[in-house]
Parts: C-alpha cells; sequence; structure tokens
C-alpha cells in the first residue's frame, strides 16, 4: 500500500511547475529485458494503461524470436541494445562491468555491433539504436566509436553532460534497493528524490528525469511505488512523459 502523505511533497512541486506554466518531462527506461515473464507483463500493462512510454534494455546474447513476438503489435514501447551478454568481466575488487578496459576494444566493439545488428532484425519497428552498458558502466575510450557502429545514443545513469560524441539520455531515479533489500525503495526517499531532480530542472537544466526500473527484481513495493507515480504525474497538468525517440529527437534539433 502506498502512503498518500510521502507523495505530497512531489505533487506541491509539481502544482510550483503549473502556476509557472511549465511541463516536467520524464520518460521510463527498464533494464534486463530478456524474454515474456509475468513481471514484464505487469510492467508493460501498467505503462499501458497510465499511457506512458516504455523503453526496454535488452540483452542480446540471451534474447530471441519469443520476445520479439511479445512486443510484435506494441506501439508504445522501444528496445534499446543493453550491451551483450551482460556478463561481468571487472576484477573481483572493482565494480561490475561489462564494457570496461579488461578486454580488448575491438572485442568489445564487435559484440556491441553484433548486439545491434540483432536486435535490430529482431525489433524493425521498435529498434532504438542507443546504448545502455550494463550497470550503467562504459570505459570512456570506446564512446567515440559508437557512432561508427550506428549508435545514435547513450543512456547511463546521472547528470548527463552534452559535449560527448554522441547525445546522452541518462536516467536519475533508480526504484531498486540494490545495497540492501533488493526491491523497491521507500516512497519517501523515492519522492525526494524526483523532487530534488524537478527543483534541478526549474532551475534551469532541460534535461528530462529518468526513472529506472529492473522489471525481473520487483517486489511489491517497486510496483506499489511505479502505480502511485504514474497515477500522481499521470494526472497532472505540468507533467509530460515522453519516449526516448521523441527526445533524443528534441536534443538533436
Amino acid at each position: 500500500m502506498t502512503d498518500k502523505m510521502a507523495w505530497e511533497p512531489l505533487r506541491r512541486e509539481l502544482d510550483r511547475w503549473q502556476a509557472a506554466g511549465r511541463v516536467a518531462r520524464f520518460w521510463l527506461r527498464d533494464d534486463d529485458a530478456v524474454e515474456p515473464t509475468p513481471a514484464l507483463e505487469t510492467l508493460t500493462a501498467l505503462a499501458g494503461e497510465s499511457n506512458v512510454p516504455l523503453t526496454l534494455a535488452v540483452i542480446p546474447a540471451l534474447t530471441g524470436e519469443a520476445l520479439a513476438a511479445r512486443l510484435g503489435e506494441e506501439t508504445a514501447i522501444t528496445v534499446a541494445v543493453h550491451g551483450w551478454s551482460h556478463t561481468n568481466h571487472a576484477g573481483p575488487e572493482k565494480k561490475k562491468q561489462e564494457l570496461g578496459g579488461e578486454r580488448p576494444a575491438d572485442v568489445l566493439l564487435g559484440e556491441l555491433r553484433e548486439g545491434f545488428r540483432l536486435l535490430q532484425l529482431l525489433h524493425p519497428a521498435r529498434f532504438l539504436p542507443m546504448l545502455v552498458p550494463p550497470w550503467n558502466r562504459i570505459d570512456a575510450s570506446l564512446i567515440p566509436a559508437l557512432p561508427s557502429l550506428g549508435f545514435t545514443a547513450l543512456s547511463v545513469y546521472g547528470r548527463a553532460r552534452q559535449d560527448g560524441p554522441v547525445p546522452l539520455l541518462n536516467t536519475h531515479v533508480d526504484i531498486i534497493d540494490w545495497h540492501g533489500t533488493r526491491g523497491g525503495r521507500g516512497e519517501a526517499e523515492l519522492v525526494a528524490e524526483l523532487v530534488a531532480e524537478l527543483r534541478d530542472r526549474f532551475a534551469g537544466s532541460e534535461e528530462p528525469v529518468g526513472v529506472l526500473t529492473h522489471h525481473l527484481v520487483h517486489d511489491a513495493a517497486a510496483w506499489d511505488f511505479l502505480s502511485a507515480l504514474f497515477a500522481v504525474t499521470g494526472r497532472h497538468p505540468a507533467v509530460r512523459w515522453s519516449s526516448a525517440s521523441e527526445l533524443l529527437e528534441h536534443v538533436a534539433q
């Protein structure tokens, strides 16, 4: 169950945006999609009922025709490239990373090229040429080569800097407590993060607020948070949920 009072700070902040005649932009990215599952059905239904466009970061090496068939008639879902196999190649004392400096660059770029090709073939109508590195980490030396592979955007976590070789469309609020319960984080904490992001945007940043989910590990708290977030924002005139494709078109202009 959700705590309605926990959402009051977000409502007040959105009311401030409305009074100023401004609209806050949100987008939704969900990582680690591979195949149809009950959790994926819950996510797609929730997003669909709330008219929230969804970007699925799909793991190329682990997916196939089943997911392609399931998404075949979806119109508000885009598919991005989530690395290659979501395999950690970092040392035991380092943060997890698939696209790090532990392996030759030509090997890494070859995997990304194959992942791009595979998802483009499986999801021609929904494919978005955006790279979502596993664990939101990528060696900086690889980024200049992304356009040669066909990628037109990169999505990681945190505030974006738009001075690289490809546009950044980042996420900023991760609803999962990775270092604790590995389920949904507390509503009050997440609402406070959303409000902080919105205040930053109100002060001048034009970066959309990205919400990050991982449907395969969602518990009741995570689903309740998403339901409440969509309800609060969906009814508010100062909010627009946008697709990743739409946002990237805006960046390119």
